[in-house]
């Protein structure tokens, strides 16, 4: 019944569209039909409307946020499967017919749940790449890698160091998962980045 729990309610507050639901209150806009048609807070932005955006972001880091700080409280031996309902919810909404968003704000929302020094590296790599580059896809796929690949070498110095004292790391299962469907979701950015007819930031 647990597990049951667990599933539903993190599937379902990962599935809520946010950025298609504020674009539809506050501008009557389809975002769909806009830009890349992606639900997420990038694609919001090109509507013009910066709040839209900035609400669209911010509620989509709770969605996956709650979920997940909700499991560790009264169910800490099933955080990683809120962890992954919860972005799995945005990537495949049920209500969009399983056509969701690129999933990084869930993600980073997910990750904020998990370990306040991996957002932390998430946000600063995110930020470096993206001043340097002008790509928020590489700079979503490149931080994701690298919270992946820290986590390793954290767990690894954990696990040959008792001394070495560590808090509220995840398990570098979850994260490469995370990673490889945040490739997953950016292929055709990838495609796009290839080819150099990936639209840049502006910063």
């Amino acid at each position: 019944m647990d597990i049951l729990l667990v599933i539903i309610f993190s599937y379902l507050s990962g599935s809520i569209p946010f950025g298609l639901a504020f674009a539809k209150i506050f501008g009557n806009i389809d975002i769909r039909k806009i830009g890349s048609g992606n639900i997420g807070a990038t694609n919001v932005l090109r509507t013009g409307n910066k709040l839209l955006a900035f609400l669209t972001l911010l509620f989509d880091i709770l969605k996956g946020y709650i979920p997940v700080v909700i499991t560790i409280k009264y169910f800490p031996e099933l955080v990683q499967l809120s962890c992954l309902l919860a972005f799995l919810g945005h990537l495949f909404p049920i209500w969009l017919k399983f056509k969701g968003g690129k999933g990084v704000a869930t993600y980073l929302g997910v990750l904020t749940a998990l370990s306040f020094g991996l957002t932390s590296l998430f946000i600063f790599t995110w930020l470096v790449v993206a001043l340097i580059f002008k790509y928020s896809s590489l700079s979503s796929m490149f931080a994701s890698l690298t919270v992946f690949v820290t986590n390793i070498i954290r767990e690894v110095v954990a696990s040959s160091d008792l001394s070495f004292q560590t808090t509220n790391i995840s398990d570098s299962k979850i994260l490469f998962i995370f990673f490889i469907l945040i490739i997953f979701t950016h292929r055709k950015n990838i495609y796009n980045l290839k080819n150099k007819t990936e639209d840049k930031i502006k910063i």
